[in-house]
């Protein structure tokens, strides 16, 4: 007579997940520059995926010393090369009318806002620009 050999199915009880609660940090910034967020008027040119060229009086939100972000209407896309003009504020040019002129490659873009139609954009600066004085443009929308 041969005996079945039956082997016990073990279960390992199943422990429930505990609920972490948010550490008490604020949102880690891993950013390698310090943005500002500085209003600067200016305008954004460059050429849209078809070839076309657009130029747009615009305003950046932040800046930094390694990019720009601000809202455009023209159909830019990631990869895009952008030109910027900004006029720089008083104070921070001694009391003269200065802007600065550079360019960058855009890296990111986010939806369009549903009041103004306008997406945003971020690029990273290239690595050469100049500030030279503001001819009679006018940056105001």
């Amino acid at each position: 007579m041969t005996k079945k050999t039956t082997s016990k199915k073990t279960t390992k009880k199943k422990t429930p997940m505990k609920k972490v609660s948010p550490p008490d940090h604020p949102k880690i910034n891993r950013r390698k520059e310090w943005r500002l967020e500085l209003p600067l008027p200016g305008v954004a040119e460059g050429k849209l995926p078809k070839g076309k060229k657009f130029k747009e009086v615009m305003t950046v939100n932040n800046i930094s010393s390694g990019g720009a972000y601000f809202c455009l209407d023209s159909g830019v896309i990631i990869g895009s090369k952008i030109n910027l003009v900004l006029a720089l504020p008083d104070k921070l040019s001694e009391q003269k009318k200065l802007k600065l002129c550079v360019g960058g490659i855009t890296v990111r873009l986010e939806e369009a806002d549903k009041m103004r139609k306008k997406h945003g954009v971020a690029i990273r600066f290239s690595e050469s620009y100049s500030i030279i004085p503001e001819k009679k443009e006018n940056f105001k929308k």
